[in-house]
């Protein structure tokens, strides 16, 4: 799933407690700037389907430390291949 308007202090580690309570999170990639190192404000999670979907419509638009979360289905693979 992407997961867009994280906060600049987001970390993987805060991501996967974040997503946690609806299932096993199997992987969190949080983008991250190369210089400061600070989050760009999204991520990418990965969880099993029916989990996903709940944390979907749980997440999807709720505040999270002063920012509306943006949860939406979509691959990380295919989303880098469309920046090439």
């Amino acid at each position: 799933m992407f997961v867009g308007n994280l906060p600049v202090d987001a970390s993987e580690r805060s991501v996967t407690e974040l997503f946690s309570p609806f299932g096993k999170v199997r992987s969190v990639s949080v983008a991250a700037d190369i210089f400061t190192h600070k989050c760009r404000g999204f991520g990418f999670v990965e969880m099993e389907g029916h989990e996903a979907r709940a944390a979907l419509a749980a997440l999807d638009g709720k505040p999270y430390q002063g920012k509306q979360l943006r949860v939406r289905f979509e691959d990380a693979t295919k989303a880098n291949r469309k920046r090439r």
